[in-house]
C-alpha cells in the first residue's frame, strides 16, 4: 500500500475539521500510511513546517496531497508544490473553495506552476473540474467529497413551523447575514419561525452577525463550534438547512444535511446546481436575495408531501457521495 503526505490546515479540536482531518483519517481506514502537516497557527511557522515535512519524508511517500484554496492556502500550496518539483515528488492539489477559479485568473503564473506540473488535479465537482478545463488545465479528475454515510441517519420532518438551520464557518464569504435577514423577513409576516447557526467564527463575522441580529430584535441560536456529532443531534430538532453562501464549490455541510433528511434551500453559486437538482433534491434560488428564500420556503411549509419527497431525492443523492462508493476513484489516481 502506498504512503501519502497530506498537506493542508489541520486543526486542534473536535468541532472544526478540515479535508486534511477527515479524508487523511479516510486513507488511514483504508491501509495508507498517512503523514501530515501543518498543525501550526503561526502562518509562517505553518508554511516552514510543511516545507520541512516535505523534506523529511521525501524518500518514504510516493504521492503529496496539497489541499489548495484561493486565499492564504494558495501560497503554501504555491511553495510546497515547487519543493516537490525539486524534490521530484508527484503531488496531486485537491481544488477547494468555489472562489478558485477567480484566483486562476488573477494569478495565472503561479496557478500554471503548481496545476500544470501536478501529477493530478483533482477536482471536488464538476464545477471546479469544467472551470480549470476551460482554462486550458486538462490533468484534471473529478473526485467528488464524500462522507462516511453510517453516520448520518435519515429522519422525516415535519413542516407545522419554521426551524431553519445554517452549518459553516462564520465568514463573509458566506454571507451568514443573509440568514438573519430570512428570519426578520419570516418574523415580519408573523410566521413561526427560527433559526440555529452552527459553526466557528472565521474572520471576524460572527460578533458583526451577533450584533445584527440584536439591532434586528430577532432572537438566534449560536452554538459555535460543534463536533460532527454534536451538530447531526443538534439537526434533529430542525425542519429546512439554508445555505446562504456567495461562493461555493462542493460543500461537505450540504451533502451532510441531504443526508440526514433536510431539506435544502441553497443560492445558485459555484458548484450548487452541479450538487443539487433544483425541484429535485432541493430548490435553488438566486444570490443574496431575502425575496427568494422566502418564496421557497413557503413552498416547502405548503407542500409536506414533495418536501418529503425532494428531501428523500436528496438522501438518495448522498448515498452516491457515500465513502464507500467514492473511494474506488481515489484508488485509480493513486
Amino acid at each position: 500500500m502506498k504512503s501519502l503526505l497530506y498537506i493542508g490546515n489541520q486543526f486542534n479540536n473536535k468541532g472544526n475539521q478540515s479535508s486534511i482531518d477527515i479524508l487523511g483519517l479516510l486513507f488511514r481506514g483504508e491501509g495508507y500510511k498517512v503523514f501530515s502537516a501543518s498543525k501550526k497557527k503561526n502562518i509562517v511557522l505553518r508554511l516552514c513546517h510543511m516545507l520541512w515535512t516535505c523534506f523529511k519524508y521525501k524518500r518514504k511517500v510516493d504521492v503529496v496531497l496539497i489541499d489548495t484554496y484561493s486565499t492564504l492556502n494558495f501560497y503554501y500550496a504555491f511553495f510546497v508544490s515547487q519543493l516537490c518539483r525539486l524534490l521530484k515528488l508527484r503531488y496531486i492539489p485537491i481544488l477547494h473553495g468555489g472562489n478558485l477559479p477567480e484566483r486562476l485568473k488573477k494569478s495565472p503564473g503561479l496557478s500554471k506552476a503548481i496545476f500544470n506540473h501536478a501529477y493530478k488535479n483533482v477536482a471536488p465537482s464538476e464545477y471546479m473540474k469544467s472551470n480549470f478545463e476551460d482554462l486550458g488545465y486538462l490533468n484534471i479528475v473529478c473526485i467528488p467529497n464524500s462522507i462516511t454515510l453510517n453516520n448520518y441517519t435519515f429522519q422525516e420532518r415535519p413542516f407545522d413551523k419554521v426551524k431553519l438551520l445554517w452549518v459553516r464557518s462564520l465568514s463573509k464569504i458566506y454571507n451568514p447575514i443573509l440568514a438573519i435577514k430570512v428570519l426578520k423577513a419570516l418574523k415580519d409576516l408573523n410566521m413561526n419561525a427560527e433559526l440555529c447557526m452552527v459553526g466557528p467564527d472565521s474572520d471576524g463575522s460572527m460578533q458583526k452577525v451577533i450584533d445584527y441580529a440584536k439591532e434586528l430584535k430577532v432572537e438566534v441560536t449560536f452554538t459555535g463550534k460543534l463536533s460532527k456529532e454534536e451538530w447531526i443531534e443538534k439537526s434533529k430538532d430542525y425542519n429546512i438547512f439554508i445555505n446562504t453562501t456567495n461562493f461555493d464549490n462542493m460543500p461537505v455541510s450540504v451533502i451532510e444535511a441531504m443526508a440526514l433528511g433536510l431539506p435544502i434551500i441553497s443560492t445558485n453559486v459555484g458548484g450548487m446546481p452541479f450538487l443539487i437538482e433544483d425541484g429535485h433534491t432541493g430548490i435553488l434560488v438566486e444570490p443574496d436575495s431575502v425575496k427568494a428564500f422566502i418564496k421557497a420556503i413557503k413552498k416547502l411549509l405548503n407542500s409536506p408531501k414533495e418536501s418529503s419527497i425532494m428531501a428523500l431525492n436528496a438522501r438518495k443523492t448522498a448515498e452516491q457521495l457515500d465513502w464507500n462508493v467514492v473511494k474506488n476513484q481515489w484508488f485509480q489516481v493513486l
